[in-house]
């Protein structure tokens, strides 16, 4: 909910993320700091929000004291999707005040802006190359006394004013103080990968998301992702009601009906226990009235449709019936709150009631810090109950055979209303998939520990382990028999195998 003062004109930058950010955009006739390393985008970024404004009937002036030609400039700028060539030179001016600062100092200077900008009509402003301004200055005081008669001369021309500048010659920063904002832009390493950020540190009038929000740079400049757990509202769902098959009706029975509408199943098993053919037999319930979506990382669209049609999962035809979406991103270095802005707006554009996401691990590899994870899902699957989302999460645990299951972060269970553990075991000298319901809240549910077979007919639960015992340690083995009294002494009984059909 915006904070802002409603009298106060908001510009829109253009740059996607960037507004929600700045809940509304920049204000009118404000200054604002746009600092960084070299290479950070701070010129993209700029450049990007003046094609913006003048698509929408603004006029802006980009002033440079950089040696760089404006020629040199805008052949980089010329690839990318914002730029527009028929907007230079009549509502876009570019300027070189280089030789200016050079000869004639800071009043030469604020002469300069002055004039362009009344004489162009400028209503936005950048002023590439701060730092020189800054170096050029005798003292602090004459910096700050520029930086305010610039504030003033922006305030009586209505002017939005952006300062570029790759930082200070030290940590005092007088400036600061005195903008109206203050945005920085890093270039952050995590491990042996960079990922881009940018902060709001400061901005004045109104509320902000804060904290660092990943962006990266391609064809259509910059695009921001504001972080997932920043930007959604903390909101309740209404309480479930009806149940949802998960598409296998023997589990379904396990679970009293299947999982509650609007909630969350997690699926956790070793690599090959059966999550991806349980998720698919879940969306192959998908219809008009359940739209479904699947979200993964490590199965191609083509290779899914065809690994569930040899177990019996026809998932085609729903998917063109327009029943069910497919959203794939190959596990290479994403960018987690790309991944899950991606996520709900596939959700929000489709009405997606089923979704399955295959898997934790695709939001794991993407993760800048591991200590974000829990609260971005406990966001991400608020959200997703709210949307009336019934979703089944896969999550592989590192173990194929073990008397423990290890969970690839902590805290992630709490986020589930339900979980179904899959696990393999050695018994008799044959390994067997067994399933077990572990929680399912809102109603019980069969704690039996059951064998299941996937085959060319799909899935197909048999009947639990009768004499056997350990089986969920991975090794199996006979249960001991029970104490005989008299009458029974010479009846000798077999244990008996795991009970089939």
């Amino acid at each position: 909910m915006s904070t802002a003062d409603p009298t106060l004109q908001r510009i829109s930058t253009g740059v996607p993320g960037l507004d929600q950010i700045l809940d509304g955009g920049l204000f009118g006739g404000a200054v604002y700091i746009v600092r960084g390393s070299p290479g950070a985008g701070k010129t993209i970024l700029a450049n990007q929000v003046c094609f913006h404004h003048v698509g929408h009937g603004g006029r802006a002036l980009f002033v440079t004291l950089l040696a760089e030609s404006h020629a040199r400039m805008l052949q980089h700028m010329a690839g990318m999707s914002f730029y527009n060539a028929e907007a230079i030179p009549g509502s876009l001016y570019y300027v070189s005040a280089f030789r200016t600062l050079e000869d004639e100092g800071l009043k030469g200077l604020m002469d300069l802006l002055r004039r362009e900008i009344r004489s162009h009509r400028a209503s936005l402003l950048v002023l590439d190359g701060l730092l020189a301004v800054e170096e050029t200055s005798a003292s602090d005081r004459e910096f700050r006394k520029f930086i305010h008669e610039l504030q003033a001369h922006a305030a009586l021309a209505d002017c939005t004013v952006l300062l570029l500048t790759n930082g200070s010659r030290s940590e005092y920063h007088p400036e600061h103080t005195m903008v109206d904002g203050l945005i920085t832009l890093d270039d952050v390493a995590y491990g042996k990968r960079r990922q881009r950020e940018l902060e709001i540190k400061k901005f004045r009038g109104s509320a902000s998301l804060r904290g660092r929000h990943p962006f990266r740079i391609g064809t259509a400049g910059i695009v921001l992702f504001p972080r997932v757990e920043a930007f959604l509202p903390s909101a309740t769902a209404r309480a479930p009601a009806a149940r949802v098959s998960t598409g296998v009706p023997d589990l379904d029975a396990m679970m009293a009906g299947g999982p509650l509408r609007a909630t969350s199943t997690l699926l956790l098993g070793a690599s090959g226990a059966g999550k991806t053919t349980l998720g698919t037999s879940f969306l192959s319930c998908c219809s008009a009235e359940e739209p479904g979506l699947h979200f993964g990382f490590f199965e191609t669209p083509e290779r899914l449709v065809a690994n569930a049609a040899a177990i019996g999962v026809e998932l085609q035809q729903s998917i063109d019936a327009g029943h069910l979406h497919i959203v794939w991103r190959p596990p290479t270095e994403q960018i987690l709150d790309d991944l899950g802005n991606a996520l709900l707006d596939a959700v929000r554009r489709h009405g997606v009631k089923r979704l399955f996401i295959d898997s934790l691990g695709g939001f794991i590899s993407a993760a800048d810090a591991r200590d974000r994870l829990p609260a971005f899902f406990a966001a991400l699957t608020d959200e997703l109950r709210v949307l009336g989302v019934t979703t089944l999460l896969a999550v592989e645990t590192p173990n194929l055979v073990s008397p423990e299951v290890h969970m690839p972060i902590a805290g992630v269970s709490a986020l589930a209303e339900n979980m179904v553990l899959l696990r393999f075991a050695e018994y008799g000298a044959r390994l067997y998939r067994l399933i077990s319901v572990l929680k399912v809240r809102g109603g019980g549910f069969d704690p039996r520990l059951r064998e299941f077979e996937i085959s060319a007919a799909g899935v197909k639960l048999q009947a639990g382990f009768k004499g056997a015992e350990d089986m969920l340690f991975g090794y199996g083995r006979p249960a001991p028999e029970a104490p005989q009294d008299d009458r029974s002494a010479t009846a000798r009984h077999d244990v008996l195998p795991p009970e089939r059909g």
